[in-house]
Formats: C-alpha cells, structure tokens, sequence
C-alpha cells in the first residue's frame, strides 16, 4: 500500500481475486472508494510489476464521489465541506514514482455538517447532491452553505425554507447519462416527520423520478446508489442494501428484478462495461442495520457480511472479481471509476506535500 512516511500506515490489508489486477488493465481503469467510517479516500490500480496498488488519504466523513467521464476531475463530499479534485499528471506522462494521476483538491465549497451523500455533475453546470439531514437536492452556493433545487412530493416543508430534519433519508442520486443533469433519487421512506425513516427501512423505500416527482418504484428496503447505464435503457440499476441484492427498477413496470446476492450491506455502485462495481460493508455495532432481511439472506446463503468491492456480470449476475479490505475499515459509501488511469495518486492535507504542489495556468 502506498502511503506517506509522515502518517502511520492502517492496521488495513486489501486482497485481489485471481484475476481482478488483469481485468483492470485490461479495463483501462483504477477504482476509487470512500469510507466515512475510517474518513478515507482510497485509490486502487496497478503498479508497473503488476500488483496492486493502494494510495490514501484522510478526509474526515468522505462519503459521495464523481468521477468526471474522462477521469481527470473527482468530486468528493466531507464531514462539511464539498471537494473538487483536479489531476495534474498530463495525459500520457507519470510522476517520477510511476503514477500517470495525481488528485490535488483545487475547489472546495463548505456546506456545513449537513450530511451531503450522493453527488452527480450535470454537463458545463455546478454538482447537485443530496443534503440529506434536509431532505433535499441542492447545488452549491458561493455566500451560503447550499442552494436547495429540489425535495420529494411528499415532504411538507417548502424548498426555499428547508428543515433540518432528516425525514426521509433521501440518500441516492442517479444522473441521466446524456445531460448528466438529475433523473433518479432514493429515499428509504416517504416519511414527513423528523427520523421517521427507521422505522420503515424494510418495505419502506422509493426511487423517484426527479424531474416530474413522480414515485417509480416502492417496497425497497433500504434502497442507495440508484445509477443509469447507457446500455440498459429502461432500467435504474440500484442497490437494495435492506436485501443485499442487486438489481434493477422496470421503469415500465415499476418493479424491482434482483440480479446479484451480496454478501454485506451494499453501497456505492459504478459501471466498468458490462460490469457492475458494487461496494459491500460489514456488519456495524450498532443496531441500524438489525431486522432487515439481509440478516436472514446471510444466514440462508451461510454467509457473513464483508467489506469488499465485487464485480458483478450484468449479465449472468456473477461476481467475476473482487476486492476485499480486512481490518480497521468495515463500511465503505461510494465507488468509481477512473477510465484511462493506471495508478493514481492523491494528496490531503495532513502532510505537507500540498504546500508544494504548484501549477500555474497559461495567461
């Protein structure tokens, strides 16, 4: 694992299947994924002899990402800021330590603590994400801490004068491919009273089509990481984490079809072809995830929960790769994809090498 000498590396070991490194290169991408439990960005790809490679940093409470279609620019959500990240290794050419990516935060928007999850970027326009303690999308804002541009029918306070409560648990935000503008969102219940989510995580959960506020699917459990492929038209491919299932959303039909198993509590969900990245998360302390099928899926299938990434066939609904992280981080949130990037970097701000990372823009 590639880390700073400055910074004590994690009690962490990330394991490859037999073939995943050679279907990454053979992909042409790396893969980034956040944890806000450990409050880690990590970026995996390939090093020259082959094996792995993992760079990290600390960022407290990441949680959303986006990755722009050519790679070059990242979009991260903190504990109460909002980050850009631009790559400042020119296409073609790599540091002297062979990494052909290097992610400097250049922008960033403090939105204060108000729990931002899922993150799209619609085309030549600022993010949208959702600002979940207000049951909201919003964008940013250069004198407030968000602009809210949308909220589900069903919440009662108005959009120009949001309550921070978290009623619904609005968490997922799904980008129509061609405009990269807002087409579907998740919540894990239609509730209108402050937390009122918990107590419909099973059974509980919507998908919404944002741009007529129209419900498209219900009876999720737990529902995160709506996503649309270009591929699949008619589909909004989500991940039920109450279940752990993968599937998809008949727009026609309204109905969930379950694709995959996961063997843990499934969030953040990107597109590598006809593959779907999907990240898993182990069982937390706390009681937040008890009483959901995935329990008793687990237990069915004679399984625990892991923390991993699988890539599963869209297809034949097979994990094909995967990778799985052991240690001190349990959770992860989001995954993306870097197309075109081998092995890239990132800096943060506990050590001093952003003091000295300098690029100057022509006049």
């Amino acid at each position: 694992m590639d880390t700073s000498p400055a910074s004590p590396k994690p009690e962490l070991a990330i394991t490859a299947s037999r073939h995943m490194i050679e279907w990454m290169v053979g992909q042409g991408v790396s893969l980034g994924l956040s944890t806000y439990q450990a409050g880690k960005l990590f970026l995996v790809g390939v090093q020259p002899n082959g094996r792995l490679s993992v760079y990290e940093r600390t960022f407290n409470r990441c949680m959303g990402l986006h990755a722009s279609s050519d790679g070059q620019t990242l979009w991260m959500a903190s504990l109460y800021q909002l980050w850009r990240l631009e790559n400042y290794v020119p296409k073609g050419q790599s540091t002297s330590e062979g990494y052909d990516a290097l992610y400097v935060p250049t922008v960033g928007y403090t939105t204060g603590d108000v729990d931002v999850h899922d993150i799209v970027v619609p085309h030549g326009r600022d993010p949208v994400f959702c600002v979940t303690a207000f049951n909201c999308l919003a964008t940013v804002s250069q004198t407030h801490s968000f602009k809210p541009v949308w909220s589900p029918p069903f919440i009662g306070a108005p959009l120009d004068a949001p309550v921070g409560e978290d009623r619904c648990h609005l968490n997922g935000l799904a980008s129509d491919p061609a405009t990269g503008e807002p087409a579907y969102a998740t919540a894990v219940s239609r509730s209108d009273v402050a937390d009122g989510w918990r107590e419909r995580r099973h059974g509980g959960g919507v998908l919404i089509d944002v741009r007529t506020s129209e419900i498209v699917a219900e009876g999720l459990s737990m529902p995160h990481s709506p996503r649309v492929h270009p591929g699949h038209p008619g589909k909004v491919w989500l991940v039920n984490a109450g279940t752990g299932y993968l599937g998809f959303v008949d727009l026609a039909s309204g109905k969930f079809e379950e694709i995959a198993f996961c063997p843990g509590f499934t969030r953040g969900l990107t597109f590598v072809g006809d593959h779907a990245i999907v990240g898993l998360s182990a069982a937390r302390e706390n009681r937040t995830f008890e009483g959901l099928p995935l329990q008793d899926n687990l237990k069915a299938k004679d399984a625990d929960a892991r923390c991993a990434l699988h890539a599963i066939n869209l297809s034949t609904g097979v994990t094909d790769h995967w990778l799985r992280l052991e240690g001190v981080v349990r959770e992860l949130y989001d995954v993306i994809a870097l197309p075109g990037v081998r092995r890239p970097m990132l800096l943060g701000f506990k050590t001093d090498e952003i003091r000295r990372m300098l690029r100057i823009e022509e006049p």
